[in-house]
Formats: C-alpha cells, structure tokens, sequence
C-alpha cells in the first residue's frame, strides 16, 4: 500500500526517528519525511515527490483530512503533527544536516522538484541515467557500411503481411551504429528473434575479430525462455560457422553474470572490475528494478554494446522502479539526421516524429507489429483496448464472446468458485497429471504442466493464490487425478519462494514431483535449469516453496502459457492496475479467461500504475541539468 493507504512500518518509524537523533534534536518535520521517503522505496517507489504529496492530502489542526485518509500519520510523534506550508517545509528539510543537495552525500537527498530519496536510491538513478546517456551519445566505428546494408537486408527478408517500416530491421541498424540500443514490444512482435538476428549482424562487422557476448534475463526462467528460442532459430541463419559460434547460446541471470555473493548488495563485477564483454543482451527488463539495472549497466566496458530488450507496458519490477517504462517514454522521437541515416541503410521509409533533447531518443525502438496475434486476434485487440485505457471497449470484447481466444466469466462471490474453476482446472492440469501418472520424461510432463495456469491478482484472501491453490488440489483429488494421502503425490507442483544458493534454487524455480529414476518409490522434485539439464532434490532438502497451480501475475512475469485463467477479485485493491492485466492476458499464448467483477475489472483498466522517480527527467526532460540545486 501507498503511504496514505496504509499505516508505516516499523523499519519507516525507526527510520525517521534515527535521522532525527541523527540530525540532533526532534524535529517533526524531518521524521515525517524520513518515514515517507523509507515506506516509498519499500512499496516500489524510488522517492517520495513532497510537492505531489502535499497536494494530494488535505490537513486539518489536528488530523489528515481527505479522500485518501494519512492513517500513517498517526505513527509518528507527536501523532498530530500537521507539516507547514510545503515550502516552508522545504526549507526547513534543507536545513537540515541530514538532507542534502543533488551530489552531496547524505542520508538523505532532496531535490529542487521536492522529491525526497534515500542516498542510495538517488545515487542508483543518478548513476543509471548518466551511463545510459554517455552510452547513447558514444558511436561505435562502422568499419563497412555497404557491407551493414548488404546484411540487414539479408538478415531481414520483407515480411509479406508486413504493412509499413520493419521496426525489426531498424532497431538491428540502431543497435549497429549505437552502444545502447533500448528495444519494446508486445507478445508476438519478434523481439528474441530480431536480437539473435542483430548479433549475427554485428559479427559481420568487426573485420574478423570475435565478439564476446552474453544473454541474461532477471530470473532462471526468463533466462531459460530466451536461451531456448536463441537455441533454436539460430540455425535458421544460413551464417558461416565461425559466425554461429560467436553467438552464445546459454543465457543466464543477472545476479549469475554480475557475480552474486550471499549476504553482499555488489557484485563481483562492477565498474572497477567490468565484465569482459563487447555485447550484453539483457531480456525482460521490464522485470529488473533500478538498483539492479544501474550495476549492470555499470559494469559494462566502456566501449562494450548493451541491447535491452522487453515490453514497456508490463508490470515494473517488485523491486523499486519502472525503469523500462521511463527509459522508453521518448521513444519514437527520433533525431532528423539519424533518421535519415537509418532510412539510408535499411532502405525503409520512417515516420516523423517530435525531436528530443535527449541522445537516448536515437537509442529507442519500439516493435509495432504482432506476428502473433493478428487483426483476427482477441487477445490483441483486448491488449490494444487495455493498454489504451478502454475499459468499456475491453469489457465488450469479453462479453460478446466474438473471440475464441478470449473470455469472460461474471465472478461476484467467492462461494461460486469451486463450481466456475472445477472443469477449467480439470481439463487444463489433467494432461500432465496423466502423463505423470503414465511414466512420461520429465520433459513431457513439465511441457504439459507449462500449458495451462491459473493467474491471481493477489496473494491473499478467497480469490488470492493461496486460496485458489487449495481450491485447485481440492478439485483434483474429487477427480482421481491427485492421491489425497501424500503430501508429496506425484505431479505435484512447486514454486521455490527464497533463494538457497547452495543448493542454486532461486526464487521463482518451478520443480514437479517425480519418481526417482533409480528407485521409483521415491519421490524427488525435479528443475529444470538453464542448461536445459533436470535436477531432482529430495522434498526435505527444499528451500522454502509453495504449491503453484496458480500464481500471482507478478511471479509469471518471464512465463509463458497455451491458456491462462486470471483470477480477480470482487473488491477494487491497489494492486489492481492496467499494467497488471495487460501483463496476465499477455502470458497466454493461445487462449485468457477473465473471471471477475465487471466494474472492478473496468477500474483497473482505468488506473494507471505510478511510480514516484526522477529517472525520466534526468533522461528526457533535463538530460545532462537533472536536478541539481
């Protein structure tokens, strides 16, 4: 919950209390800012605007009066405390010793626009806007242009349903003549095989020299899903051999590439010691947080490419930040002169577009065209009418059940769900139980487990995750197809919910009980690594888990499913966005069924999830001035 939705935490109250003990005496005026600025960085923000706060909660003499009621106000001491006016406020937060300027280090940072961030916050986005903006100036030596247009239009054939510029073809010509190259898209738009297309685009370039290279995702799973479709289109290139070599075809995490150490916030790998690469691909960025972002982009070579790949209108990361969304919030105002030359080497007619202060507008591709889901598609249109906020459209898409791929069911209470879920979960999780229960590979049976999902808004309550996990079991022993007496039955699934780096299970990891091949009356639970190799544990030696029949949408981030059933609750909540309904229709690749609430489902369209940064004023609105004074 947001500040003025929910009461402070304890870590928020100590917190304030500290920097006032910090800074010498009581001040009231310091602690509620401290503890606003803590409970902001812990609900995904990465400061807490004043100004914006101020405005949007109303004070009496003694109490928060607004629509939004400041509950959290009364954590503090004195509990009735009511700020000054907001600039009188200001000024006394600058004059603290505690508070310091853009660049000075202290423990905490105001700026000129009143946004109040911790040291480190401020210093992660300071440091990530100026290495992506020093990249995006930089422009790497192009030994042979002709010979770059002589492979982008081999690499990128004209698609024949392809109506207007192949944004494909542009972004491999952008990624060619930049050391950053930021590429969005929805499902389907090609971006995994547009990347593996510019990495053999670019060993054309280099006069002989190999290039090293690396792929990395922010979780095993993303990580798995790119390394497969690298693994299996690369062949398809036609490319000499000692080019395909060059291409890596094992992807990794990010905490793996950087070098995690337990118990340690760095890495192995930072700015003093660079990661020895010339290309970094990382996928799904819309999944990695500020912190994350900035020490990957850190350790980088200075003369080293980094291409960033992912859908700008997901969810952000759990961990602080929308970084995706504000790095591509220029994109498509690219500058005359590069857009002249870019249509010089791609042969393709680009649009114009508002022109930008920034360097990093030359650096944005953003993928248009769906090969997936075409204009027949529902999940495409009811992505479109998402994302675009049209609640009334979307809700008539499902309703009028015009679309095989999509559907609606009315879900007011929650006492209806074991008669609306019983025949989806049956038919969706009974392939793979079957094919467990026949003595089918692991393979086989993770590909049938990983066709269908249940989808959950929230973690908890009658419509969360737990709930609907028990509902889901319950439902499977009624049909035979789980063994009601074992915890540990065959087929069961589980999802690993804390890292154990001994045992290099992480959170997220999704394992299925299994008889062990060398004594069948055992049962291990087997993962799939990034390998592709399986690895089976005893049920005792798990790291904390849970069963995962269904999932929140967050956690399916980096998954993809045939059909997805999302859950949502008959209540409004905070948690209930635009971005995250996109994210959940977006994990189906054949078929989504809503259940839910129609006036709730429509409000969620309605809300827009924001994030508090100053990420996309340093980048777009003040590049290289931020918000210094």
């Amino acid at each position: 919950m947001r500040p003025e939705q929910g009461l402070l935490t304890d870590l928020d109250r100590h917190f304030a209390r500290f920097m006032s003990r910090l800074a010498g005496g009581p001040s009231p005026e310091l602690e509620l800012a401290a503890a606003l600025a803590s409970h902001a960085t812990g609900q995904g923000d990465i400061c807490i605007n004043l100004r914006q706060w101020a405005r949007r909660v109303r004070w009496s003499e003694a109490t928060a009066e607004s629509t939004e009621t400041l509950e959290s106000a009364e954590a503090l001491e004195p509990s009735a405390f009511t700020p000054p006016p907001i600039g009188e406020w200001l000024s006394a937060l600058r004059a603290s010793p505690v508070v310091g300027r853009p660049g000075e280090r202290q423990p905490l940072v105001l700026d000129r626009r009143g946004r109040l961030y911790l040291y480190r916050y401020w210093s992660y986005e300071h440091q990530l806007a100026e290495d992506l903006l020093q990249r995006a100036e930089a422009a790497p030596e192009i030994p042979d242009e002709a010979r770059l247009r002589a492979d982008l239009d081999c690499l990128y054939p004209r698609h024949p349903d392809l109506v207007g510029p192949d944004w494909q073809k542009v972004a491999a010509a952008v990624a060619a003549l930049k050391q950053v190259c930021v590429i969005s898209g929805g499902p389907g738009t090609g971006k995994t095989s547009t990347v593996l297309r510019i990495l053999a685009l670019l060993t054309g370039q280099t006069d002989g020299r190999p290039l090293r290279m690396a792929l990395a995702a922010p979780t095993g799973k993303a990580a798995a899903r790119l390394q497969e479709a690298i693994r299996a289109a690369k062949p398809s290139l036609g490319l000499e051999p000692e080019r395909l070599a060059q291409i890596p075809e094992e992807a990794s995490t990010l905490h793996r590439l950087l070098g995690a150490r337990p118990d340690a916030v760095s890495f192995r790998h930072d700015r003093d010691n660079p990661l020895p690469l010339d290309v970094l691909v990382v996928d799904e960025v819309s999944m990695v947080g500020l912190a994350l972002l900035a020490k990957t982009v850190a350790a980088l070579p200075d003369g080293a490419r980094l291409i960033l790949l992912g859908d700008k209108d997901q969810l952000a990361s759990v961990e602080a930040g929308a970084v995706l969304g504000e790095i591509c919030a220029g994109g498509g105002r690219t500058s005359p002169e590069f857009r002249a030359r870019l249509a010089a080497l791609t042969g393709e007619a680009l649009p114009r577009g508002r022109e930008s202060p920034s360097p990093l507008a030359d650096a944005i591709v953003l993928l248009r065209h769906s090969f997936r889901f075409g204009a027949a598609s529902g999940i495409g249109a009811l992505a479109r009418a998402i994302n675009r906020g049209r609640a009334a459209e979307a809700l008539e898409l499902l309703e009028n059940a015009t679309h095989e791929d999509i559907a609606w069911r009315t879900l007011t209470d929650p006492a209806e769900l074991p008669e609306r879920l019983t025949e989806p979960v049956t038919a969706g999780f009974a392939p793979y139980l079957r094919a467990a229960r026949d003595g089918a590979g692991p393979m086989e049976v993770f590909a049938r487990f990983n066709q269908f999902r249940v989808l959950c808004a929230l973690r908890r309550g009658p419509f969360g995750v737990e709930a609907s996990n028990g509902l889901c079991e319950e439902i499977l022993r009624g049909r035979g197809l789980i063994d009601p007496r074992q915890d540990w039955y065959l087929g069961r699934p589980v999802m690993i919910v804390r890292n154990d780096y001994n045992l290099r299970l992480f959170n997220g990891d999704v394992g299925i009980t299994l008889p062990d091949p060398e004594d069948p009356q055992r049962m291990r639970v087997f993962f799939l690594g990034n390998d592709g190799a399986l690895r089976g544990f005893a049920p005792a030696r798990l790291p904390e888990h849970e069963t995962v029949y269904a999932m929140t949408v967050h956690k399916s981030q980096g998954s993809e499913f045939d059909r997805v059933l999302v859950v949502t609750p008959n209540e409004p909540s905070p948690v209930l966005s635009r971005e995250l309904l996109y994210t959940a229709l977006t994990r189906a690749k054949q078929q989504a069924s809503f259940y839910g609430e129609p006036a709730v489902f429509a409000a969620a369209i309605e809300r827009r999830l924001r994030r508090s940064s100053g990420l996309r004023d340093r980048l777009w609105v003040e590049p290289r001035v931020g918000d210094a004074g």
